[in-house]
């Protein structure tokens, strides 16, 4: 690491404010275009080339796909596999349905504008600045991919945000696990020969059943939520086929996957009961969240010297998941929260849409890029920011409910 004077370093948050100011248009534009072609996961063709276009015209080498992912990226600045390497993550896919109701598009334009800012605050990075692109948050696991193929390997921090109706600079998060249910039975006239067929749509329904009973029987901070996304071709002929999606959620890995198993166990008993067989497609297991405290309080330094109020977290299940857990539990991690809708305006709804277009989304966009640009500059020139980042993860262990 380079050592700089204070007075170097002021004059780098200086220059963070100055490009933040000068970004604005631009970041608004981004995240309004992204709200405005929404794409789901894995699909986000056209948000993978406004971003890298926009990182290729600040100067930054763009790879382009990564991980065998399409619309995955790296955009980076400065020396690569120099230290301090600090990676600025950006989400941008949307959900059926409802577009940008989880405001992925402001992480997009933040993490961008963040990015942006760090690279012209320090244009001769003292170390690697990373611009990565994270497709498929939303049960996809793009990060888990990147993090398989080596993407993280080395990097010292990495930060982000994601926009909900509490400024939090730390969060608890679940574990959940993603599975499908393939039910199969046998066609037949569902009148003239009923009794010929079997009913793939009855195992399916019946797993609803079986799933509702166990849940009587499973902690409170854990969740089962699934819906049946094929149920037959014709209510004349029984249905050969059905499929069921569920995700599965508990406070860690661990009891993610234990209660998949027993998730599993209702549906392998509702085929049996009705003669059917069921197989199972599983995804990949999101991991609970680990807060790196060092960072988190750096950033709230920041973002409330933008005039934001960051409220004391509040750790308890039952909440969402994300990708970013696994990246959590191997290096120095944020994911502070930022209030863009009114207190308790539930995530994945058309208010959470509308807020992620809205002004003070913008705001907020615009002032947690600029605390993550800050936060960024502070482990390129701040001597010992880094090892205190680190010694900090590995005395620390995930973020729970008491």
């Amino acid at each position: 690491m380079t050592t700089v004077s204070a007075e170097e370093r002021e004059g780098a948050h200086a220059r963070v404010r100055e490009a933040i100011a000068d970004l604005r248009p631009l970041l608004v534009d981004v995240s309004m275009d992204l709200h405005a072609h929404p794409e789901l996961a894995m699909e986000e063709h056209h948000a993978a080339d406004r971003l890298t276009a926009e990182l290729a015209r600040e100067g930054f080498a763009v790879e382009r796909p990564v991980a065998g992912m399409a619309t995955a990226f790296v955009g980076r600045r400065g020396t690569a596999g120099r230290h301090p390497r600090v990676a600025i993550l950006m989400e941008y896919d949307a959900l059926p349905g409802v577009g940008h109701a989880c405001g992925h598009n402001l992480i997009a334009a933040g993490g961008l504008g963040a990015a942006l800012a760090v690279a012209r605050a320090l244009p001769e990075v003292p170390g690697e600045l990373m611009a990565v692109g994270t497709p498929g948050e939303e049960g996809e696991g793009g990060k888990i991919i990147e993090l398989e193929a080596g993407v993280f390997d080395g990097v010292d921090s990495a930060i982000m945000f994601h926009p909900g109706s509490h400024n939090w600079a730390i969060r608890h998060a679940t574990a959940s696990c993603h599975v499908v249910m393939k039910f199969y039975g046998k066609a037949a006239h569902a009148a003239g020969a009923p009794e010929k067929g079997i009913n793939a749509l009855n195992a399916a329904i019946h797993t609803f059943v079986h799933i509702d009973a166990l849940r009587q029987h499973i902690p409170e901070t854990s969740r089962i939520h699934g819906i049946i996304t094929h149920g037959g071709d014709a209510p004349n002929v029984v249905p050969e086929y059905a499929e069921a999606k569920f995700l599965v959620r508990s406070l860690t890995m661990r009891g993610a996957e234990e209660l998949l198993a027993k998730v599993k166990a209702c549906a392998e008993g509702a085929a049996l009961a009705n003669g059917a067989r069921v197989e199972f497609e599983t995804g990949r297991t999101y991991a609970e969240r680990k807060n790196n405290r060092v960072l988190a309080e750096r950033f709230t330094r920041y973002l409330e010297a933008t005039g934001e109020t960051v409220e004391e977290p509040v750790l308890r299940g039952g909440t969402g998941s994300s990708d970013i857990g696994n990246v959590s539990l191997v290096l120095p991690t944020i994911h502070p929260y930022m209030a863009i809708a009114p207190k308790d305006t539930p995530g994945h709804s058309r208010e959470m849409a509308a807020a992620a277009a809205s002004e003070r989304g913008q705001e907020a966009m615009l002032h947690v890029a600029e605390a993550m640009a800050h936060v960024a500059v502070d482990l390129f020139l701040e001597e010992g920011f880094v090892e205190r980042a680190w010694e900090a993860f590995r005395t620390s262990g995930p973020d729970l409910p008491a």
